[in-house]
């Protein structure tokens, strides 16, 4: 039987994971009902392309700005702060229709199109969590965590299906359709009144400010132009432009989505139970890349699936391999930094990847409205691999401290 937490973690991560869990909850509804919202209104697939990138945007530059300035402040505040930033988001979509308002409120708010959390809670909940925890136990723990956010995703993805069957019973799509968007406001305000339990000291001890890097410079900004590459990648393939795809190139209902990515968010979190196992056998970067290889070879191959099963097959299989670098690579990141470095590194591996990840979705929504080919898949998955290699030849050399003690 898994334990929730490791043997070492303090009593505040499970504050932490239960705040993962239910921000990961509303943006797996949200990432699914997002483009369909959006083409209810009478937009097209730029204009969803369009609006997932100011999302991604606003939220690497909201998430650069705590980490330059965050590391001395008070973590819980910030923490509740951006909650009610997401209370903010919600109310908005759930009260405004025309585009550019709400492309406004992408911008500045915390709406993620994508299945993984890519938002400003982020580098502050990583730093406390490797803050929490001894360093044979933080890529368990990162495991746990990654896992906590699929589960509850795949379960918030169901949630998607609720305008349909509201739609049944005689509601208003438009109104069913604001009604997600309220209850994703109420997600956050439960979740800051989960922050608010954190101990008033819960701030990252200080040392350098996180702008000076110190010794770790070099590796961390290497790391984050490959990792960059990566997000890019990742971008055209964000979960809400994935679902686009589906229901232009299927047909599927948004019940029907819905069901699939609960069962890919549950693959993924079988994968996350695998992760810490593998990378104490074979190595974090080993893990890494071995792992994401094959799901981005199954990437590659979808656009050429000419029945809806085995695009279902190919997707559902590379869920199952494609995240267990997430808990790795913050592992790996939290290891080959000073502790004083940490909120800083993952502030600067995070960024550029949101900033990187950003450019995907408007570039897909473009190709995805200019022909019916997955051509935003093919290129995701190309690029993909190319990370992988690169990864491969430049960091298998850089073991983190618990690898070089074997």
């Amino acid at each position: 039987m898994v334990q929730l937490l490791p043997p070492s973690a303090t009593a505040e991560t499970r504050l932490l994971l239960a705040a993962r869990g239910l921000r990961a909850t509303s943006d797996g509804f949200v990432s699914i009902i997002l483009p369909a919202y959006l083409l209810l209104l009478g937009f097209d697939a730029l204009h969803v392309g369009v609006l997932a990138t100011a999302t991604l945007l606003g939220s690497a530059l909201l998430t650069l700005a705590v980490g330059f300035t965050g590391v001395r402040r008070h973590t819980r505040a910030l923490l509740i702060a951006a909650s009610l930033l997401m209370v903010l988001t919600g109310l908005g979509f759930a009260a405004l229709d025309d585009f550019w308002p709400l492309l406004v409120i992408a911008f500045v708010g915390t709406l993620n199109p994508s299945s993984g959390d890519v938002s400003v809670f982020l580098p502050l909940e990583h730093a406390l969590l490797a803050a929490g925890v001894s360093g044979r136990d933080r890529t368990a723990l990162f495991a746990r965590y990654s896992l906590v956010g699929s589960l509850l995703g795949a379960a918030g993805t169901l949630l998607a299906a609720l305008p349909e069957l509201a739609a049944s019973w005689g509601v208003a799509p438009l109104a069913a359709f604001k009604g997600m968007f309220l209850l994703y406001a109420l997600g956050g305000l439960i979740t800051a009144l989960i922050y608010r339990q954190l101990g008033r000291a819960a701030v990252i001890d200080g040392g350098p400010p996180p702008s000076a890097l110190g010794p770790s410079r070099r590796v961390v900004y290497q790391l984050a132009a490959l990792f960059s590459l990566d997000a890019f990648a990742g971008g055209l393939v964000v979960q809400s432009l994935l679902a686009l795809w589906l229901f232009q190139a299927f047909g599927l209902s948004l019940a029907v989505t819905a069901q699939l990515f609960f069962w890919s968010g549950l693959l993924t979190a079988v994968s996350y139970l695998a992760a810490a196992p593998l990378a104490r056998r074979i190595g974090l970067i080993n893990t890494m890349v071995f792992t994401h290889l094959p799901a981005n070879i199954c990437l590659v191959a979808v656009p050429f699936a000419t029945e809806l099963w085995q695009a279902i097959a190919l997707l559902l299989l590379r869920s199952l391999l494609s995240q267990m670098d997430v808990p790795t690579r913050t592992s790996y990141v939290m290891a080959v930094v000073t502790p004083a470095e940490r909120q800083a590194a993952a502030s600067l591996t995070a960024v550029p990847r949101s900033l990187a990840s950003a450019l995907g979705p408007s570039l897909a929504g473009w190709m995805l409205g200019a022909a019916t080919f997955a051509w935003p898949l093919l290129l995701a998955g190309a690029l993909k691999i190319v990370y992988d290699l690169a990864l491969l030849a430049r960091f298998r050399h850089i073991r983190p401290p618990e690898e070089q003690r074997r």
